[in-house]
């Protein structure tokens, strides 16, 4: 099961995308809704700060806090699965395994999985879709230490990393992403239904637990108009660097 103060903050998210607490509108305080979710206030305070750092909601020193947008965004101030991303926003997400195979990691995978090159991954092609229609291409390398519990979950597995949690109790702590833009190759326009050479944004990220040992390398394929990765930034706040292209 997800941590309590993230269940509270997609529920939060739902709620204003859903407009029950419209945008210029202040969400119930603190005590109020420690009280309507059972929770204590230090785990609705860490829900109601994951919020504030996507630039949902702000707040003025003795003030409520306002509700300030109502898209959803991924954020990049907490790592959050595709899964719980399309929750947020009132989507159903899924997913289906298109090959999943072992084989030897290349250079580059092998200096991001921390691994000798040619050592042994477990390489997967999933589509994830969005209430059916398919919008991300993933195409993962796991390192061997988690690739037996990988190939354990169903091929329609919902979101590997809830999944994982639950089997294995492992938390994807840390994630780096490095976002561009991409033409549709043959792979690409057949899963994703697409013309090939067809635009597409791609995001190569490397998750890691608690301790910096890394899970998995992938490169992940989003359809136009499938995703909106949104900044935010503030005098508080400002988690992004730019870099130039390779």
């Amino acid at each position: 099961m997800s941590r309590r103060h993230e269940q509270i903050a997609d529920d939060l998210r739902r709620a204003i995308s859903e407009g029950r607490h419209p945008v210029g509108s202040s969400l119930p305080s603190e005590a109020e809704l420690a009280a309507a979710h059972g929770a204590s206030r230090g785990t609705v305070r860490q829900a109601i700060a994951a919020l504030q750092a996507e630039g949902l909601i702000g707040s003025r020193q003795g003030a409520r806090r306002v509700v300030l947008s109502a898209t959803p965004s991924q954020s990049f101030t907490e790592l959050r699965s595709f899964a719980q991303w399309a929750r947020a926003g009132g989507r159903t997400a899924g997913g289906q395994v298109v090959t999943s195979s072992w084989d030897t990691a290349h250079g580059d995978e092998a200096a991001l999985l921390q691994i000798e090159p040619g050592a042994r991954v477990l390489r997967v092609l999933r589509v994830r879709t969005l209430d059916g229609t398919p919008v991300l291409l993933e195409r993962t390398a796991y390192a061997e230490w988690i690739a037996p519990a990988v190939r354990e979950l169903p091929d329609d597995c919902e979101s590997v990393t809830q999944a994982l949690y639950d089997s294995r109790g492992l938390v994807f702590a840390n994630g780096e992403h490095h976002i561009d833009a991409v033409a549709a190759g043959t792979a690409d326009a057949e899963h994703l239904r697409l013309r090939r050479g067809a635009p597409l944004l791609r995001v190569r990220r490397t998750t890691t637990t608690a301790e910096g040992r890394p899970v998995e390398t992938s490169d992940d394929r989003y359809s136009p108009g499938s995703v909106v990765f949104t900044v935010r930034n503030s005098t508080q706040t400002n988690p992004l660097t730019r870099t130039s292209p390779e």
